[in-house]
């Protein structure tokens, strides 16, 4: 995938029609500094905005691999365009992750997109490494990271939340007890 190609192309035409989306996963990461290899872009997107966006990459020739009322994933037969993954933002946590995106300058070439928070990165790691154990040592990794990163600066208030709302209160009391105090 030609990441700096396909994230101009899409952003450009999100923002034309007015599409409420940001960065997550893998290449969020990376724009927060905690560096990860990724082979595909994840965005979080108003559900309501999926219509229109399914326009637009239908018409760059993706084709939809799979749909269900969370996850839309879009698969390009072109290298260059890759896979993308989007996660529907239809409950309140959700759209106000996507409230909080921070607005980031990429590529150093003038794009300015939405990226989750680190903290709402973490709750999507704490969800994913829930939702699907095989996956654990690379969301755990992920959630480390950023938590390295980011330590005092972290919300802890709303990062406890998300491993309280997916019932990982131990995790989470592991990991504030190695990366500060338990406050």
């Amino acid at each position: 995938m030609q990441f700096k190609f396909v994230l101009e192309e899409l952003a450009n035409r999100f923002q034309a029609q007015g599409i409420d989306f940001a960065l997550m996963g893998g290449f969020a990461l990376g724009i927060w500094g905690a560096q990860r290899a990724t082979i595909d872009l994840d965005f979080l997107i108003l559900l309501d905005d999926m219509e229109p966006a399914h326009t637009i990459l239908t018409s760059l020739g993706y084709e939809l691999r799979h749909k269900s009322e969370n996850v839309s994933q879009y698969i390009s037969p072109l290298k260059t365009f890759g896979e993308i993954d989007f996660l529907h933002a239809f409950r309140a946590v959700s759209k106000a992750m996507l409230q909080r995106a921070a607005k980031k300058e990429i590529f150093s070439a003038g794009l300015t997109i939405k990226v989750l928070q680190p903290e709402d990165i973490i709750g999507l790691k704490v969800q994913a490494l829930t939702n699907d154990p095989s996956r654990k040592n690379i969301d755990f990794a992920d959630i480390e990271t950023l938590i390295h990163h980011y330590g005092s600066r972290l919300d802890w208030q709303l990062v406890k939340s998300y491993f309280d709302l997916f019932e990982q209160g131990d995790l989470f009391k592991s990991l504030r007890g190695r990366y500060g105090s338990t406050k």
